[in-house]
């Protein structure tokens, strides 16, 4: 496909998840990223393992890590020593021809390297430059680490998360994928685009300053405007909606499956397939508002009869009558999901050492063709010396004295094979 971020160039100084998920999404629509990797060490993430991919080369002294891989395809990876004065004097060569810089250092942890945005608008006044640190670059908290576990519990997350908390044992529950920093990330892709467009127009341009505590406010959403508006915190509910009912799992005579029934036509139609179509005309249950004050009641008669079927009885039938439903897929199940598989998103990338590596693709599709990037997640320092070579026009020998000198560390992914 025609890749319509293809004239974009980044450079990555993110680690981790929040940062590197932004830019994979660049990547995936076309975009070069150049990520910037300690030699020797390399993203944290490469070592947040096990699982590891596994390989026979015994001359490969990284593993790469399932982690590591969900959110870095599509990059060319630059291993360079940016405390040593060549190293910083390299990014900020990369900086001048960039279109964007991606970082999240602590608070003020790039400007004794002169890699701040300050520093670098001076060589590139059109660079979009993009902060994202755990509680932004001003406030009381500023200064402190943040991560996504941390964030979830300050932000509110947790305390909606969980089962029910009138029951016994109930405690806050952290979400299972860390959905701070991928929607940090997404915020990042938003903004990063808006500057771009602004840019565009006046020729400058900008400091983005993202919180991950300032996103998890951000996306409470309905939770957050629930208390605005009613002064009451919202509780944990379980796998329960606090403005929708029946809206939740249940256990069916063989698993659980999940009924969303978001409107009163809806409800109408599940009365006729649980076989209780009197409760459509129940005032206690004909409206929202009214199921919304008989929750217990409600759900508690629904949880008895869906009990007496297996999933596959009930989910047939209400398909049949359009209610949103499904069973609850463990993620082996979701990769075998017809509906998954039709959409392609699970593919295979082609590495230089690890052969066919399985990845999940984006879901984006533009006039009918998938946003992919083309290259697999990178080792560390693979694209040194391309990347020196094409953007600064380096010699051999040059690069030779750079590593030799530790600046920048250079893959010997050419000589292995799969």
């Amino acid at each position: 496909m025609n890749k319509p971020l293809s004239d974009l160039t980044i450079l990555d100084l993110s680690r981790v998840l929040a940062g590197p998920w932004a830019t994979q999404f660049f990547a995936d629509l076309g975009a070069t990223v150049i990520k910037i990797e300690q030699p020797q060490k390399g993203d944290d993430t490469r070592h947040w393992g096990p699982p590891y991919l596994s390989t026979n080369s015994e001359q490969l002294d990284e593993q790469l890590s399932a982690y590591f891989l969900s959110a870095n395809r599509g990059k060319h990876s630059l291993a360079i020593d940016i405390s040593q004065p060549e190293g910083q004097s390299i990014v900020r060569a990369l900086a001048k021809k960039a279109d964007i810089l991606v970082e999240n250092f602590k608070v003020g942890g790039l400007a004794k390297y002169q890699l701040d945005y300050e520093s670098l608008k001076s060589v590139n006044p059109r660079l979009v430059y993009c902060s994202i640190t755990g509680f932004g670059q001003t406030g009381p908290a500023s200064s402190q680490p943040g991560y996504d576990a941390i964030i979830q519990a300050q932000g509110g997350l947790m305390s909606v998360t969980g089962a029910d908390a009138d029951l016994p044992d109930s405690e806050p529950q952290k979400v299972g994928v860390a959905v701070c920093d991928l929607m940090t990330g997404m915020y990042a892709v938003g903004a990063i685009l808006a500057a771009i467009h602004q840019r565009d127009q006046s020729g400058e341009g900008s400091y983005i300053d993202l919180a991950l505590l300032d996103t998890q406010v951000a996306w409470l959403a309905n939770q957050g405007m629930n208390y605005l508006v009613s002064g009451n915190a919202p509780q944990r509910q379980g796998n329960a909606h606090p403005n929708i009912v029946p809206y939740q799992t249940f256990m069916a005579a063989d698993g659980h499956i999940t009924v969303a029934v978001g409107n009163d036509q809806q409800f109408q139609r599940f009365c006729s397939v649980i076989g209780r179509l009197d409760w459509a005309s129940d005032e206690r249950f004909s409206t929202n508002a009214q199921r919304l004050k008989h929750r217990e009641v409600l759900v508690t008669a629904i949880a008895e009869i869906l009990l007496q079927q297996p999933s596959l009885h009930w989910i047939v039938q209400l398909q049949q009558q359009k209610i949103p439903c499904a069973v609850v897929n463990t993620i082996d199940q979701v990769f075998e999901d017809d509906q998954v598989k039709s959409r392609e998103m699970k593919q295979t990338w082609q590495h230089p050492v690890y052969g066919e590596v399985s990845q999940i693709t984006s879901p984006i599709q533009i006039n009918g063709r998938k946003a992919l990037a083309a290259l697999a997640p990178p080792l560390r320092g693979e694209h040194s010396a391309e990347v020196l070579k094409q953007y600064l026009e380096y010699s051999e020998a040059e690069l030779e004295q750079l590593e030799a000198k530790g600046v920048i560390e250079v893959s010997q992914s050419d000589a292995l094979t799969p």
